[in-house]
């Protein structure tokens, strides 16, 4: 099976995925455990996590109360910082696309990249990612930090499901360059 790096997050109705602050206590409301929206069954696809050091400290500071949720899972976090690896976190200052290349070389199931969106950015531009699974939240946020760049790069985009969970929609797309 080829790895496929994977964007899963959550975005406003108007493409933002963190407010003016930098916050997301706005999906607050739409986080239950009645509806884990696939999250569950999503984990069990993956077995490698990228992330930003913002997203890192936000998860151990504001989501996880310093209880790492994500054990079991090799996990990089992007920094310019020179940090000292833990048990369950390798801290990386290397170039993510050529680190997506390495890893996609490597046996292993799908990577997903959790977060933020100067990660997300570069790998974007880059056309790194082969499936964007995107939660579409009914709010308008009026501004904030939006998922995609404003790069002018056309990229094609297919539509491979949608799936309604009460107001959200689940929209999975996959690159005209990813396998299925």
């Amino acid at each position: 099976m080829k790895r496929n790096v994977i964007v899963y997050i959550s975005m406003s109705l108007d493409g933002y995925i963190a407010d003016k602050n930098g916050s997301v206590d706005w999906l607050a409301p739409y986080s239950s455990a009645e509806y884990d929206y696939g999250y569950t069954a999503f984990l069990q696809t993956i077995d490698t996590i990228l992330m930003g050091k913002k997203t890192y400290d936000q998860i151990m500071t504001e989501l996880s109360c310093h209880t790492w949720p994500y054990a079991g899972k090799k996990c990089y976090v992007f920094t310019r910082q020179n940090l000292k690896n833990t048990n369950h976190v390798t801290f990386c200052n290397e170039n993510i696309c050529d680190f997506i290349c390495s890893l996609k070389k490597q046996q292993g199931r799908h990577i997903w990249v959790l977060g933020g969106a100067a990660l997300a950015r570069p790998l974007i531009e880059n056309n790194c990612i082969d499936q964007y699974r995107i939660f579409v939240i009914p709010l308008l946020l009026g501004g904030g930090t939006a998922l995609f760049p404003k790069n002018g790069v056309l990229q094609k985009q297919k539509l491979l499901s949608v799936k309604k969970h009460n107001d959200v929609l689940e929209l999975l797309y996959a690159s005209q360059n990813a396998p299925i």
